[in-house]
């Protein structure tokens, strides 16, 4: 039973930090960052593939650039 209760708070977990961080338009983006982030693993094109993708996250919801 406390099996049970323990799985079922860390699904709560979870559920309310991705709830928090894709809330407004990082929903909406969010398919364009996955798509991004997948194409980026394909040895030396993913980044020039993903360039597309980011540039359709960023219109979406424009991520701080750092200095």
């Amino acid at each position: 039973m406390s099996t049970r209760i323990l799985r079922w708070a860390g699904q709560v977990a979870l559920f309310a930090s991705l709830a928090g961080g894709l809330s407004g338009c990082g929903l909406a983006a969010a398919p364009c960052r996955v798509t991004s982030a997948g194409l980026k693993i394909i040895p030396l094109i993913g980044p020039v593939a993903a360039a597309p993708s980011d540039a359709c996250a960023n219109a979406i919801d424009p991520t701080p650039t750092r200095s």
